[in-house]
């Protein structure tokens, strides 16, 4: 497994394709063979929005890059007052080394 670097930004958070709440995000990517570019990190926004869509399916992030990025919830449990989640990533992630920031 290679480490590509970070991506990091804001956008809209979505759930079956319908708008739920600003977000901002810190993700790192890897590159690992046979599987590609894999990615993993937090998503940050409020609390309220995080607790409903928490654990859903379907769930992606619309960057303020126009990359449609899917999230998949790592854990298993959320403090009702957290704003802050990790997740795993994928989608439209940058292909290339140079895209992502070191």
């Amino acid at each position: 497994m290679r480490y590509l670097g970070g991506i990091s930004g804001r956008g809209v958070l979505q759930c079956n394709g319908e708008p739920i709440a600003r977000a901002s995000y810190d993700f790192d990517g890897f590159f690992r063979e046979p599987v590609g570019v894999t990615c993993c990190g937090e998503i940050q926004l409020s609390a309220a929005a995080l607790k409903d869509v928490f654990g859903r399916r379907d769930v992606q992030l619309l960057t303020d890059e126009g990359r449609l990025l899917d999230l998949a919830f790592s854990g298993t449990a959320l403090l009702s007052s957290s704003d802050v989640a990790h997740v795993d990533v994928t989608g439209e992630l940058p292909a290339t080394p140079r895209s992502w920031r070191n």
